[in-house]
């Protein structure tokens, strides 16, 4: 079954509101003498301000679930509709809605937000706003930029209002994609930088521009071509720069304002020369550098949390420190039309009326067949962490509630995956058995396309459709090392049960674990103190980042409590 061929309704229909009292009030009134025209009028204007005022808090009433209509609640629905569409202040109106409709539409897909904003992120979220604005491709000034890079002229960028920028070349899958756009984008908000996205990925046809009056799209006549083959052994990588310094950072510095750019290469095996990219303050090295590139396939927030130079301010942006994914990426990551529409109708046909919705994402990384083992696995992680009801051999008396003609429970199970073989197996359970407790258990997968194909529109269209219905889900199993799993409870604000990746085909005991928290993890972290200069245990220098539970090396943010 396929994302496409699922019919539903979405957001797009809408209860008609027409007040239609309003209007058999004003056809009586037209029997009134004209003396009365004036009361006529006023109360044609009362009407149809109770017009307005119904219309979006009614509108919201029948789009939220688990949110029954109470006189109680009506007054409460009316003043909070509009903050919780801009998701308590992340975004901003005045987008045209039509154009993207998963902006402002997504909030009522949702109970309420896992995280807050902090009031300064949201000031800084306004000032990066104004900067892609100033900075960005259109503007005078990108044009000079732009035509500097391309003469190769060598700006020491000491000019406080000259634009400097940030150009990621993501690569690999579409969850490399968006863990590498939440990274570099945060490195931008840090070292205020303008962001610009090497088009050489579907992103620009799955997700809507996130800035106002403004692209993050790199224009096609941006002067060095051919990004995705840069490496760090070019003249102009970070790496280069660090070894002919030997260390020191004022030479350093002054080889990167000899270059018209600096690379930046961040892939996830990276050398240690690339990583002290970690522990650089910006002040010192890449200040100068009015272009910095860089190249990375993964999330790399955990090791921005190890800088110094940064302590301070991601503290005031983030004072929870396992909201950083989520809040991110409801400010970045808005599917387009065309996506947000495979999402709407697969949810309103299979998820939307459930009881309970659970999600379980199936990577593997043994090859594209079916494995026992694997599918061992996903039985035993529901079994025995409740997620998933047990079944009976014989068929038990009906329920109480069903026998005297009420519901039963129900409970949707969202399956993700290249093959369709462990939603099948798991499909057949609940059909060939009832189960214990007596729900009613739907299995559904959207889309099963047997091979990986990164970077074709169509397949990573579905894929993304898949990850925001895996965010919309109550409760989350993920696989171990998977970003597309990460990015799936990273949406929703859901801390995982990740599956163990298994060694020799056989099943992990315990075959899963619930995460400490539902940030991403680090694949390739930095193994150095920026403090003191040596080689150090990363995930042992502050409380707030430590080792992931998939990836005993990665690292991931948690909150201490």
């Amino acid at each position: 079954m396929s994302l496409e061929g699922v019919v539903g309704t979405g957001l797009s229909k809408r209860p008609s509101q027409q007040c239609q009292d309003a209007r058999r009030a004003e056809a009586q009134e037209g029997t009134v003498e004209q003396d009365t025209g004036p009361w006529i009028a006023r109360k044609k204007v009362t009407a149809l301000a109770i017009c307005l005022v119904a219309l979006p808090v009614l509108m919201t009433t029948v789009s939220r679930r688990d949110s029954p209509w109470t006189a109680a609640s009506f007054w409460q629905l009316a003043s909070t509709s509009t903050k919780e569409k801009l998701l308590g202040g992340l975004l901003v109106p005045g987008f045209d809605e039509r154009s993207c409709l998963s902006r402002y539409h997504s909030a009522f897909y949702r109970k309420t937000m896992a995280r807050s904003p902090s009031a300064h992120l949201i000031k800084r979220l306004r000032e990066h706003e104004a900067l892609q604005r100033r900075c960005g491709p259109g503007t005078e000034a990108y044009r000079a930029a732009a035509a500097r890079l391309r003469s190769g002229h060598r700006n020491n960028g000491t000019d406080g209002d000259s634009c400097k920028y940030l150009v990621l070349v993501p690569y690999r899958g579409l969850g490399n994609n968006i863990l590498a756009v939440a990274s570099a984008f945060l490195y931008a908000l840090l070292t205020d930088r303008a962001l610009l996205l090497d088009r050489e990925t579907s992103l620009g046809d799955v997700l809507c521009e996130p800035f106002p009056g403004a692209t993050w799209l790199l224009p096609q006549s941006f002067p060095i071509k051919n990004l995705q083959n840069l490496t760090g052994e070019v003249p102009e990588s970070y790496r280069h720069l660090v070894r002919q310094s030997d260390g020191d950072a004022a030479g350093a510095a002054g080889a990167a304002s000899r270059r018209s750019y600096v690379f930046v290469d961040l892939d996830h095996s990276c050398t240690y020369h690339d990583k002290l990219f970690f522990c650089d303050d910006e002040r010192r090295f890449l200040r100068r550098a009015p272009w910095v590139l860089m190249r990375t396939d993964g999330y790399f927030v955990p090791a921005l949390f190890l800088n110094p130079a940064y302590e301070g301010e991601l503290h005031r942006l983030f004072p929870r420190k396992d909201a950083v994914f989520y809040l991110l990426a409801h400010y970045l990551f808005h599917p387009t039309n065309k996506v947000w529409g495979l999402i709407t109708r697969f949810h309103d046909s299979y998820l939307k009326n459930s009881d309970d919705r659970l999600g379980i994402q199936v990577r593997v990384f043994d090859g594209d067949t079916p494995f026992q083992h694997i599918l061992d696995q996903i039985l035993a992680c529901t079994s025995q962490e409740n997620l998933l009801p047990e079944v009976v051999t014989q068929e038990p008396p009906p329920p109480a509630a069903a026998a005297a003609g009420g519901a039963r429970r129900s409970k949707a199970v969202l399956m993700t995956g290249l093959s369709s073989w462990y939603y099948e197996n798991i499909r057949w359970k609940y059909w060939q058995s009832a189960t214990a407790t007596g729900e009613a258990v739907s299995v559904y997968q959207p889309s099963h396309e047997e091979h990986q194909l990164s970077g074709y529109t169509t397949h990573d269209m579905k894929a993304l459709a898949e990850m925001y219905l895996l965010g919309m889900t109550d409760r989350i199993v993920t696989s171990g090392w998977s970003t597309f799993g990460y990015v799936g409870h990273g949406l929703g604000g859901l801390t995982p049960w990740i599956m163990f990746r298994p060694e020799n085909h056989t099943t992990p005991s315990p075959p899963c674990r619930r995460a400490k928290s539902m940030e991403p993890c680090m694949h390739g972290p930095p193994f150095y103190d920026c403090r003191t200069k040596h080689g150090a245990d990363t995930g042992k220098l502050v409380p707030h980042v430590q080792h992931c539970e998939d990836m005993s090396w990665g690292l991931k943010l948690v909150h201490p409590e």
